[in-house]
């Protein structure tokens, strides 16, 4: 059981051993520094080395290029899905997406709370406008999957609606599907160390505190709950039309490479250079609840 000791520290049980972790302190504990990056079950013990990453990643950048050059010629439509635990990375994933497209054709998506009359609304509804026209990548940073994980553990639905919800989701996916849009939905996975080490981080880094919100500190105690949310959600919402892709994603390069590795194979583009892509790391990228089975 997690108990609070002061109003930002938290005692907390990882791994039979309790912790205690306080944001506030400007030192990060040993026991997260050391783990953080083999937590989770992580299969590399070091990070992939900065010069190699910046030149796969200038290649695959060339190809995204390429691929936005194809969807302005023939009209097809790309949507992509980010979600994961909070500080998972999933905004830097997509920054690494789209950094060289034209963000007229490139749009990220990253929906506020929604307002009273939103909340009223068909529940897909304030996410289907911002669906692409033919040309564009759409990338949304969280999606109508809240509903799936955040809003349960939270409190901010009823379990009523959630297990609507899950059920709805592959019956409107399937539309989407059809309709011709390639959809892509990426579920970053973090070690429980690496997320505190991030949100360390982020409380002391006057570049990066904004990005620590109070929902953030309110998960610190809620990494089981949050488990549990993702594993119905990838097992009833895990499709043939409409598959997760799961991306362990302690390390950043690797995940950000991996997601943008899945995107190129997965799309028939003019002038798609096989090689420049490589092969995509099935250490890092899997599909479905199997991924943490």
């Amino acid at each position: 059981m997690n108990e609070m000791t002061s109003s930002r520290a938290v005692t907390l049980d990882i791994g039979g051993e309790r912790h205690v972790f306080d944001i506030d302190d400007p030192t990060l504990p040993k026991w997260i520094s050391e783990k953080a990056l083999s937590s989770g079950g992580y299969p590399y013990d070091k990070k992939l080395d900065d010069d190699r990453y910046e030149a796969e990643l200038r290649l695959l950048q060339i190809e995204l290029v390429k691929v936005q050059s194809w969807l302005q010629e023939s009209g097809e439509r790309v949507m992509a899905l980010f979600e994961g635990r909070d500080a998972a990375g999933k905004g830097g994933s997509i920054f690494a997406v789209r950094a060289y497209l034209n963000p007229r054709e490139a749009r990220v998506v990253a929906l506020p709370k929604p307002t009273p009359t939103e909340a009223g609304q068909w529940y897909f509804q304030r996410y289907v406008e911002h669906f692409p026209t033919a040309g564009e990548i759409v990338l949304f940073d969280r999606s109508w999957y809240n509903r799936a994980v955040v809003e349960p553990v939270m409190g901010f639905c009823t379990p009523k609606q959630h297990r609507h919800f899950l059920k709805a989701a592959p019956v409107f996916e399937k539309l989407i599907v059809d309709d011709g849009i390639h959809f892509f939905k990426f579920w970053l996975d973090i070690g429980r160390e690496m997320q505190l080490k991030r949100f360390h981080d982020r409380r002391h880094d006057p570049l990066k505190i904004w990005k620590l919100s109070p929902m953030d500190i309110a998960s610190l105690d809620r990494w089981k709950e949050y488990g549990e949310k993702r594993d119905q959600m990838l097992e009833e919402t895990h499709t043939d039309h409409a598959p997760w892709t799961v991306v362990r994603a302690n390390d950043k390069r690797r995940a950000r490479l991996s997601i943008i590795r899945h995107l190129l194979d997965s799309l028939d583009y003019s002038g798609k250079d096989s090689k420049a892509i490589g092969q995509i790391d099935k250490r890092i990228l899997d599909f479905g609840p199997k991924a943490f089975r």
